[in-house]
């Protein structure tokens, strides 16, 4: 008797219809390698954060979505497009983006100046960056009040301005580009500064050169993280701000203005807009880190 099963191991079957060509069939655990999962905390781990992840991030998310038509999509494009929310809109997209170019600028100054430099309270200067994280916002709208309001004692007075948001938001946002810069200079190799600077480049042909384009993708990271958490800011500015329609009232404070006067359809479909443009910044960051590391990867 002869096997029809074909060579042992190949995995190949004669061909029924006698043309002797083997026919290739995949193994079953290659068939079923998507559904395999890998890693140490194994199925049950995977289960539970997605679970939790779903309780706490994707229920609240939908329910807001779902708020947001009650009205059908004419009422959510109603809400939306209203003159008011526009300008909010405005105002809001504006103030953040310089935001974010003041705290790419500013921030990756600090990140340099913390890890190159020596002086003096360098420790209290690297906690004190932290510090917005830990602080409620509402208390840095009563400082900033304090300090650039009616009654300022430098004589400097900010309230109900857009550079009185921008100082504000300036404030919480400034950590994200520090943090996302400072780990990756603390790694960059001096030894190629230094031969660099041996060869006769100055010190900003070196930086520009050797030292940016490392840091590219950590500025760029730090800067729309900074421009997300603008975009949504509501405490550091509630004071200072002054809501002053088309001039410093921001999205959030639109939305709050909205819930105020029974609209919270309204509400929830603004803060629909204010999610999408969140979540866009997010996605687009997300694919420029993953373009970086497989640039990273090839260059190896």
């Amino acid at each position: 008797m002869t096997d029809s099963s074909g060579p042992a191991g190949t995995g190949e079957t004669s061909d029924p219809g006698g043309s002797g060509k083997p026919e290739k069939r995949k193994p079953a655990g290659r068939r079923r390698s998507w559904l395999r999962v890998s890693g140490s905390v194994g199925p049950l781990g995977i289960g539970v954060a997605v679970m939790w992840l779903s309780v706490i991030v994707l229920l609240p998310l939908a329910a807001l979505t779902v708020s947001s038509f009650e009205d059908g999509w004419s009422g959510f494009w109603d809400a939306v497009t209203a003159p008011s929310a526009l300008d909010s809109l405005k105002v809001t997209i504006g103030v953040s983006v310089i935001v974010a170019v003041i705290n790419v600028l500013m921030g990756t100054l600090i990140a340099w100046v913390l890890v190159r430099d020596e002086f003096p309270g360098k420790g209290i200067v690297n906690a004190l960056i932290d510090l917005p994280f830990a602080l409620p916002t509402i208390v840095a709208s009563i400082v900033l009040l304090a300090l650039y309001g009616p009654n300022s004692p430098f004589d400097i007075h900010l309230n109900a301005t857009q550079p009185g948001l921008v100082v504000a938001l300036a404030f919480v946002t400034l950590p994200f580009v520090v943090r996302a810069v400072q780990p990756v200079l603390i790694e960059v190799d001096k030894e190629v500064e230094q031969a660099a600077l041996s060869l006769g480049a100055s010190n900003w042909t070196t930086f520009r050169r050797i030292v940016l384009p490392t840091l590219t993708p950590a500025i760029i990271s730090g800067g729309g993280l900074a421009f997300a958490r603008a975009i949504g800011e509501f405490g550091s500015v509630v004071l200072i701000g002054g809501n002053i329609p088309r001039e410093t009232q921001v999205t959030s404070q639109y939305i709050q203005q909205q819930i105020e006067v029974d609209r919270p359809v309204n509400a929830a479909a603004v803060s629909v807009v204010l999610l999408v443009i969140s979540f866009a910044t997010l996605f687009v960051l997300r694919l420029l880190a993953e373009r970086a590391s497989r640039r990273e990867k090839a260059a190896e």
